[in-house]
């Protein structure tokens, strides 16, 4: 009876980790291809933001799934971990402009490192000796690869490190506000889609992004076809929902 019970549950778990996994590898993959085509990564994180909005929206009112009433309470309360989530996106897919895959995944994990710091420094303790040293050899091991890169590039870095910085202030702030609580992954979506397009928007206007970035897109959907674009977008979303939300 135990051994039963215990076996979905491992089951499970190991899929969640598996697809995760794949998932992750795949997004990466993904945003490099498209960046490397597509430089106008505030307007495609705007767009991802919309479309990820009607999509849960969409797919309440067609009893998909279900979605508690917008919170402007609860709304406040995930504002700045909004705000940090987009910083942490937006810097990472400038990153891939200049940074390789390889160097992207290695660098992004010294956040793990910058947690503990972080905590550390915050008076949450002295984290075990095992992590401790886990963590600082995945550092060491970022150190080396990046001293024997030779395709190094000073601006991708920059932006692959602030991303970093921006990721570890971001689980600071769920950790610290507990603004997750009795919220649903579908509504955590939600809610920092919605807050997310105000700010988009303003950025990528102030910026001048907009709207020469619509006509370049325009000319790439027109170039690639209808049906490879949507081949393509239809993958995304796949891999973009097998995913946790606020990840990177």
């Amino acid at each position: 009876m135990g051994v039963d019970a215990v076996e979905p549950s491992s089951i499970l778990s190991f899929s969640s980790a598996f697809s995760y996994g794949v998932a992750s590898m795949a997004m990466v993959f993904v945003n490099k291809a498209v960046i490397m085509q597509y430089v106008h990564s505030m307007t495609l994180l705007t767009l991802q933001q919309v479309a990820t909005a009607l999509f849960i929206h969409f797919g309440q009112v067609l009893g998909m799934s279900k979605r508690k009433d917008l919170s402007m309470a609860t709304a406040k309360k995930l504002l700045p971990v909004s705000i940090f989530y987009n910083a942490n996106v937006a810097f990472a897919l400038a990153s891939l402009q200049g940074v390789n895959i390889p160097m992207y995944i290695a660098i992004k994990r010294i956040t793990p490192l910058a947690v503990l710091v972080s905590g550390f420094l915050r008076g949450k303790g002295k984290p075990p000796t095992q992590v401790s040293l886990s963590v600082v050899c995945t550092a060491l091991g970022v150190l080396v690869a990046a001293l024997g890169d030779f395709s190094f590039d000073l601006y991708g870095y920059s932006m692959a490190l602030t991303s970093v910085f921006f990721q570890t202030m971001y689980l600071i702030l769920v950790e610290k506000s507990g603004a997750d609580d009795g919220l649903s992954s579908m509504e955590l979506m939600f809610y920092n889609s919605i807050l997310s397009i105000p700010f988009l928007f303003f950025i990528i206007i102030a910026t001048g992004e907009f709207p020469h970035s619509l006509v370049v897109l325009s000319e790439k959907v027109s170039d690639i076809g209808l049906s490879n674009l949507m081949s393509t977008y239809k993958m995304t979303i796949c891999l973009f929902f097998v995913r946790t939300p606020f990840s990177s």
